[in-house]
């Protein structure tokens, strides 16, 4: 995991920070270690420049190509979700975006492997990642519905986009006793899934958490 000294990077109001992470802890979040690194992370600067006062509300923001900046509390929630099964050496995430999840995760677990389809996201995310001093992410252009095979298994996988059913492609990538967080649904109707594989075994126990609203996971890659 990477310690990353934010302190002058894109300075904004302290005070507006604080309550986000008020926020938070009043809808449940409770990782102290997951609050601390939400509170330190720039989110302005993952958007564009336009959209970067309302960077610290509780909010989905658009980010072009018709993909958003999470919400705080979805961030804050998924990665709670996934450092609760325990320390956490190699985790995928399905849908790099604008790479504020990735940032997010690179400050609590060993690696992130990343994926995204659209490239000029991809490029902007990298950007920023090598402006931060990122030196455990690995994020490459890809189909996120396929994973990413050449580095599995996974103790942890994190989709940003959700498919209609989940994908069997990330639980073959798995590593035993992994873990998946995962919108599911149509845009009409998501769940947030999380699914453990069950030691070595190819059985898998799946929770259903909450409703969410999450973009859907699409095929192919765009230049």
């Amino acid at each position: 995991m990477n310690s990353i000294d934010f302190a002058g990077i894109g300075m904004t109001s302290q005070r507006t920070r604080e309550r986000l992470i008020k926020r938070l802890e009043e809808q449940g979040i409770s990782n102290q270690a997951v609050l601390d690194v939400i509170k330190r992370t720039p989110r302005h600067l993952f958007l564009d420049e336009a959209l970067a006062h309302r960077a610290y509300e509780d909010t989905a923001l658009p980010i072009g190509f018709s993909q958003t900046l999470s919400q705080p509390y979805i961030v804050a929630r998924m990665t709670e979700i996934l450092l609760s099964a325990g320390p956490m050496r190699r985790v995928l995430e399905i849908g790099t975006g604008s790479g504020y999840q990735t940032t997010i995760l690179a400050q609590l677990v060993d690696n992130v492997y990343s994926v995204e389809r659209i490239e000029p996201l991809l490029k902007k995310a990298q950007q920023r990642f090598k402006a931060f001093g990122l030196n455990n992410v690995y994020a490459s252009l890809s189909d996120g519905a396929f994973g990413c095979q050449q580095n599995a298994p996974y103790d942890g996988i994190i989709s940003t986009a959700a498919p209609q059913s989940i994908p069997e492609h990330l639980l073959r990538q798995l590593a035993p006793n992994g873990t998946l967080v995962i919108p599911v649904g149509n845009g009409a109707s998501q769940s947030l899934s999380v699914i453990k594989r069950m030691g070595a075994s190819s059985e898998y126990d799946e929770e259903i958490v909450e409703k969410v609203k999450f973009v859907p996971l699409l095929s192919g890659v765009i230049h």
